[in-house]
């Protein structure tokens, strides 16, 4: 090559290159395909019984002021013994959504009033009992791959199960309830032929154990009235529009009205059985989703509750996770720092 070619031929290839490294700093002009970031948030739908006792308003005002570990589908409402009426429950899920300013944000709909047994007689799958909150569980799970965390009666689950049975195939159940290995257990006796028949279906379950008075299942998260009256006392983000609580009062966040809950409950004793406190039992059920280190896991052949007693199955190749063994201190933490730095989950 010519020398007086040389040097304009050079200037050029350097000036391409130029171009090409100007394009990759700047994403703005650069035809380069770009990687999203994963969304790491679980999608789930809660499925409680909210009007029960209070530990269903702190799961629900938890979850929804994690906006950065859940990214929450709705919430569905049963009915258990503590209100026998669907419309309380609902009531109370929509007065903690509008201390955390989500209500009318994201869907709350109506699931079972009454029992397994009694709405499955003579079912129709077009009209029932528990429809709009079955129905809605059985689309959108259809849409995407959606945790159910159900910290109530099973109903709903095995209404949504009985109507569709390609349910099992796309949905996973993390259910608070059973004092399992032993009998008894709130959420499992409003509905022991519900639970049964999920435990006979093939979907994912997994048991976080309640275990009452034992230090191995949620029991042991517990907070005594002492502790909630002084740290909870104006906590959370403040309501736009304020509500009246459930035993009167008015409140604009959610630490005020945990205080009144707490004032208004009967007296638990926990572990230690003397320091009387309430455990926030159905809160665990989320934060082990949030993070698995706050609990510890087992795997186990399917059993089956038959006249109240747990009856293991060890050749049962249909296997269940079970919960236990709490982090306490981790859990409880975490909800205060929660309520201290809320992050309001999406809404559509």
């Amino acid at each position: 090559m010519k020398p007086k070619f040389f040097f304009p031929i050079l200037i050029l290839l350097l000036s391409i290159i130029s171009c090409k490294e100007i394009k990759k700093e700047n994403p703005e002009t650069s035809t380069e395909p770009t990687i999203e970031k994963k969304d790491s948030r679980i999608k789930i739908i809660f499925d409680s019984d909210a009007n029960n006792e209070l530990d269903d308003q702190f799961a629900i005002a938890y979850m929804l002021l994690n906006g950065d570990s859940f990214d929450v589908k709705g919430i569905t409402v049963n009915a258990t013994r503590n209100d026998v009426t669907i419309q309380g429950h609902f009531d109370e899920a929509e007065r903690v959504m509008q201390l955390c300013n989500l209500k009318d944000s994201l869907p709350l709909l109506k699931g079972a009033e009454g029992n397994f047994e009694e709405i499955t007689t003579n079912f129709n799958p077009n009209e029932y009992d528990g429809q709009d909150g079955v129905d809605f569980i059985l689309e959108e799970t259809k849409k995407d791959s959606v945790i159910i965390v159900a910290v109530g009666k099973l109903t709903n689950i095995a209404l949504a199960i009985k109507k569709d049975s390609t349910f099992v195939d796309r949905s996973k159940i993390v259910w608070l309830g059973s004092n399992y290995p032993k009998p008894g257990e709130y959420n499992q006796d409003n509905d022991t032929i519900a639970m049964n028949y999920v435990l006979n279906s093939k979907i994912p379950f997994e048991m976080v154990t309640v275990r009452y008075g034992q230090p191995s299942g949620t029991d042991a998260v517990a907070v005594t009235k002492v502790e909630v009256d002084e740290k909870m006392a104006g906590l959370g983000p403040k309501a736009i529009e304020p509500i009246t609580g459930r035993h009167g009062g008015t409140f604009d966040n959610f630490g005020d009205y945990a205080a009144n809950l707490f004032e208004h409950i009967f007296e638990h004793f926990g572990t230690d059985k003397v320091t009387p406190s309430r455990p926030l039992f159905d809160m665990v059920a989320l934060s082990v989703l949030k993070n698995a280190s706050w609990g510890e896991t087992k795997s186990i052949p399917c059993p089956i509750l038959i006249n109240n007693q747990w009856v293991e199955r060890p050749n049962n190749n249909r296997k269940i996770t079970i919960w236990e063994n709490f982090d306490r201190d981790a859990i409880i933490a975490d909800f205060y720092e929660t309520m201290n730095n809320p992050k309001y989950v999406s809404v559509k």
